[in-house]
């Protein structure tokens, strides 16, 4: 290696099986489920495993993701890529939604406004990204989730609306 060439890192990435926790659907609630992922008796999804995420706060209408921010996460200008960010606050504000439902029930995502507030560097620390339902009816729900680094300032904000709808037997 040369002066000018960059060092390489390296990251091995490993993800759980999906299927058991999609199976859990319609047998519990959404708070359930979510519990049951906080406290490792159900698998995170791939996603936050991919991102880095370490950690989820939840109850019933909030839940908080964490996720240290890494070199991995960085775009070309050396700052956090905005598809990370909006990954970690569109699941902020779906799993809120989730907390909500009952047993049979789901949701997706119909759409995510976000703003970003200021660079996400790792000198950011730990992301907390906190979620909570503004409104929820029968066919959709609003949340909005608030994406802090871990001196409490704000770095990005988003609303979503979700679709929700019954789960299929299976």
């Amino acid at each position: 290696m040369t002066d000018t060439e960059p060092a390489t890192r390296r990251r091995t990435f490993s993800w759980s099986d999906p299927a058991p926790t999609a199976a859990s659907l319609g047998a519990s609630s959404g708070l359930e489920m979510l519990q049951a992922m906080r406290d490792g008796k159900l698998p995170v999804p791939p996603i936050l495993q991919l991102v880095g995420g370490t950690g989820l706060e939840v109850e019933e209408g909030k839940v908080t993701v964490l996720m240290p921010v890494a070199e991995f996460h960085y775009n070309p200008l050396g700052t956090v890529h905005g598809g990370i960010i909006a990954t970690l606050l569109d699941t902020a504000a779906g799993c809120t939604v989730h907390s909500t439902l009952p047993a049979g029930v789901g949701y997706t995502s119909l759409d995510l406004m976000t703003r970003f507030v200021k660079p996400v560097t790792i000198a950011s620390g730990l992301l907390r990204c906190e979620g909570a339902v503004i409104s929820r009816g029968r066919r959709t729900a609003v949340a909005e989730a608030r994406l802090y680094d871990e001196r409490g300032t704000l770095l990005a904000h988003a609303t979503s609306t979700c679709l929700i709808f019954e789960i299929p037997a299976q």
